[in-house]
């Protein structure tokens, strides 16, 4: 319903229109700012009261370094051959180093050292709950026997602790491995953390100790073996050569070199005709591939090796590929048919000839070639069998003596070998050392290491002040009441024509004037808020209701609205004040009005003003006269015409539609210049709309920061016939002061030195 008026919206505010840009984001950010910084503030100082609370409690820990330097260079007069393999360091390699510096074995050791069982650091973690459970506890302290016990043998929980509190990492990509360790002591933790680098290095000297000390017995184990070996074996050569009287093996009965050249020989003789053979065979094939129906591409390209060395083929095949260029050009310029194209053709079928002709004289050159390695394969072959079967003739002994001294000197080599790693091996064990050192102790750490006092007070502001700015634009977010003329008009497609300022209820006590003999039903002179219009007529509050009749008068339609009712969507928005006050402004400017109260069930209007009243609308709509139901005031051409609520009315929408009452305002339209209507709100009853037929116009009262948008849009909508009736809004109690946090566009629109020009000293001082 409410969307069939959205052209009303647009004549009714023609220039509202919002700014984009960086500007607008500047606005709404400073807004956001001025609207919520009790939130954000809230937020900043608990966040940073908990931080503060946090280091309050926190104990300080302090955090001390050493760096173990890995792959120590060894000593000159220890670089000896060593029995292990010495592997280069890699990634995987200083991880497996990083994993025993935090090993159980390093961490027993440092605990039995240093015996951090009776450490404070290991007693429990410190705070307010540890020192309750403390005071609390009745458990008998540990003796000193079970202390010693426990630092003996420390147990799975101590370990872990320990090792929670002792890091190992690696600086960059350096064989450096920096061990810190973390106590509240400083001293206490640059004590731990030297006894845990000299435990890792004692460790791998031990390590490399006991593995230089095994290997040392398994070689004098081998040595021995081996020498035995030796020994038998060179005995079994000199048995051999007395029995079968050899004095030397250096008069050879084969010539070894001469059987070696013949070998070689044979081979390259061997490779040769290999060579030749698939010379010859690649171009048989190339060739019986060759017709002249169909040409062998690969031929006439000449890829093989004797083509390419081949200066005829070479010039032939230039000649070819420049036919061929000429061929293809003659061909798109002349056509296939032409004389000049077919001389050309004919003359490449006689190069492509003449490259095979010479294609079959290389291949005949390599026939040649190729019985003429086999020639020399053999001859060499032949020579070969004469040589080894003039070798036969060697006694089998010179064989054997042959075999028996290879065998003696195998051993006797493998046996210097092992004697040498041996005494590297001894070498070693007398003056071990190991492949990491300590670059630089560590030193008691001058500063606490955690928490870190600015970092978290830092976090603790920035994360109050995020939390501040994320709660209050959530809020800004879920404030979906009316705050600005711009959103009655976007959400309700009505103008705005006023914004009433909030105003103070008058305190009672006040001194009044009163008459010395007031007529009969006359208005007492009573100070309230309403009244303010004429009491103080130049001030901001009776300026907007001036602006909201002004508005109601200057309506579109251009039809008279002489019976005006002011109604809103939910109680207590102040419509009863609204009507009061737009009927006495219109009194006091010399027009007769008459305020009438159509809130059946809810009469506050007459309860304010007329609350003596006996007679009123109910008993005019039954067919008393409405002159004897009147309330006039004395001053102006003012009267009200009370609701005097004698019973609960179950049916007062059907009385207020009712033909009687339609006739009693049209005799209220006849008596006096303007009708007034103080009609019941929306939202909760139906009655406002029985009076539609009787009424000209609606007025909206909206209350200012309270008012929900959807319900004003829901009430709107479940009352089609007022909304279709209505002219316009006026946003209610305004506390002005904070409209320029909402309305950043027209924020100076409501500056109060604006209206003090036009106020006088009364009104500015009320």
């Amino acid at each position: 319903m409410l969307q069939s008026n959205a052209p009303r919206s647009e004549k009714a505010s023609p220039f509202s229109a919002s700014e984009g840009g960086v500007n607008e984001i500047i606005a709404f950010a400073t807004g956001l700012l001025r609207r919520q910084y009790r939130v954000i503030v809230a937020a900043f100082a608990v966040a940073l009261a908990l931080a503060v609370g946090y280091l309050g409690v926190t104990p300080p820990t302090f955090t001390a370094q050493t760096q173990v330097l890995l792959k120590n260079p060894k000593a000159a007069f220890v670089k000896q051959e060593s029995p292990l393999a010495e592997s280069a360091f890699d990634v995987p390699e200083i991880e497996t180093h990083l994993q025993l510096v935090k090993s159980t074995a390093v961490a027993i050791a440092v605990i039995r050292q240093l015996k951090l069982a009776d450490d404070p650091d290991f007693e429990g973690p410190p705070g307010l709950g540890d020192m309750i459970g403390r005071l609390f506890s009745r458990s008998a302290p540990a003796d000193e026997a079970e202390r010693d016990r426990i630092n003996e043998d420390p147990p799975e929980g101590l370990i872990d602790a320990f090792l929670f509190r002792l890091q190992a990492r690696r600086l960059g990509m350096s064989n450096i491995i920096e061990i810190a360790y973390s106590s509240r002591s400083p001293e206490r933790a640059a004590e731990v953390v030297n006894a845990a680098a000299a435990a890792y290095i004692k460790e791998q000297m031990n390590t490399k100790f006991e593995a230089s000390r095994s290997a040392t017995a398994w070689l004098q184990d081998r040595l021995r073996d081996l020498g035995d070996q030796a020994r038998r074996e060179e005995q079994a050569v000199d048995a051999y050569r007395m029995r079968n009287n050899i004095v030397s093996s250096g008069g050879k009965p084969i010539d070894e070199q001469q059987l070696a050249d013949f070998n070689t020989r044979i081979v390259a003789a061997r490779a040769q005709a290999s060579d030749a053979l698939a010379r010859l065979n690649r171009n048989e094939a190339l060739l019986r591939a060759d017709t002249p129906a169909n040409p062998s591409a690969e031929l006439i390209g000449a890829t093989v090796s004797d083509a390419l060395a081949s200066p005829v083929i070479n010039a032939l095949r230039v000649e070819l590929l420049e036919l061929q260029r000429r061929d293809s050009e003659w061909t798109n310029r002349y056509g296939e048919n032409h004389q000049a194209v077919k001389d050309l053709r004919a003359r490449m079928r006689e190069l492509r000839n003449s490259i095979r002709d010479e294609a079959r004289r290389l291949a005949e050159t390599s026939r040649n070639d190729y019985e003429i390695a086999v020639k020399r394969q053999q001859e060499m072959e032949k020579l070969y069998k004469e040589a080894l079967a003039s070798s036969r003739s060697a006694t089998s002994a010179e064989v054997a003596l042959r075999e028996l001294e290879s065998r003696a000197k195998s051993y006797r080599a493998v046996y210097e070998t092992f004697q040498q790693r041996y005494m590297g091996a001894v070498q070693q064990e007398t003056f071990p050392i190991t492949e990491a050192r300590v670059i630089y102790p560590a030193l008691p750490p001058d500063s606490k290491s955690k928490p870190k006092s600015k970092i978290i007070l830092a976090l603790g502001a920035l994360g109050g002040l995020a939390l501040g700015l994320g709660l209050g634009l959530l809020r800004d977010l879920r404030d979906s009441v009316f705050r600005t003329p711009g959103q009655i008009e976007a959400a309700l497609h009505l103008p705005c024509f006023s914004v009433v300022p909030l105003m103070d209820a008058p305190r009672p006590g006040r001194d009044v004037r009163v008459e010395a003999n007031p007529p009969e039903r006359a208005l007492a002179n009573v100070q309230t808020i309403d009244s303010t219009v004429v009491g103080m007529p130049l001030s901001r509050f009776a300026e907007t209701i001036r602006s909201a009749k002004i508005g109601i008068d200057l309506n579109p339609t251009k039809t008279p609205n002489r019976v005006i009712g002011v109604t809103s969507a939910l109680p207590g928005e102040g419509k009863t004040t609204i009507a009061a006050s737009l009927a006495r402004l219109i009194a006091h400017g010399g027009r007769s009005v008459v305020l009438v109260d159509c809130d059946l069930r809810h009469p506050s209007l007459s309860a304010q003003l007329t609350p003596e009243a006996r007679c009123g609308l109910i008993e005019v709509i039954y067919g008393q006269r409405f002159e004897d139901a009147l309330w006039r005031d004395p001053r102006t051409p003012f009267a009200v015409l009370p609701m005097v609520r004698r019973r609960p009315l179950f049916h007062s929408s059907e009385l207020l539609a009712s033909e009687a009452t339609a006739k009693l305002f049209q005799r209220l339209r006849d008596s006096f210049d303007y009708v007034i209507v103080d009609l019941p709100p929306l939202a909760p009853v139906v009655d406002a709309r029985a009076t539609a037929s009787f009424i000209d116009c609606h007025l909206l009262v909206v209350e200012w920061g309270r008012t929900k948008i959807e319900v004003v849009r829901r009430a709107l909508h479940e009352a089609p016939n007022i909304y279709d009736n209505m002219v316009g809004a006026v946003l209610n109690k305004t506390d002005v002061k904070r409209m320029s946090h909402y309305d950043r566009v027209c924020a100076d629109y409501y500056d109060e030195r604006y209206f003090a020009r036009y106020t006088t000293a009364d009104d500015r001082g009320s």
